[in-house]
């Protein structure tokens, strides 16, 4: 099987991709590149050689789980502390029907 140069790997990338890459030619909205994503997942993917060893596999994925919860609330706009604090305090008292008012996307500041 002949090695397949770098050229030919990244014309053949392109080829079948074409319609992602060419994306927001359609759309102006869409930006040319990701780096708002990135910008936003650069703390956790700096961390994660410190992360590996979190005590246990049931530790690791509660570390993760709040770590994600936090990411979410900076993209929301809010403060986790804040967002933390309201919901953990007000959480018992809210009636079920009410619960999806305290979604990070729907909630807002007292």
């Amino acid at each position: 099987m002949p090695e397949v140069s770098a050229i030919a790997k990244a014309l053949d990338y392109r080829l079948k991709h074409w319609i992602a890459l060419t994306r927001y030619l359609d759309d102006g909205a869409v930006p040319v590149d990701n780096n708002w994503c990135e910008n936003q997942i650069r703390p956790w993917a700096l961390g994660r050689s410190y992360w590996l060893f979190a005590g246990s596999l049931r530790s690791g994925k509660r570390a993760a789980a709040i770590m994600s919860f936090i990411q979410s609330a900076r993209i929301n706009a809010h403060d986790p502390h804040a967002y933390l604090k309201d919901v953990l305090t007000g959480l018992p008292t809210q009636w079920a029907s009410e619960v999806t008012e305290l979604l990070l996307h729907k909630w807002t500041p007292v």
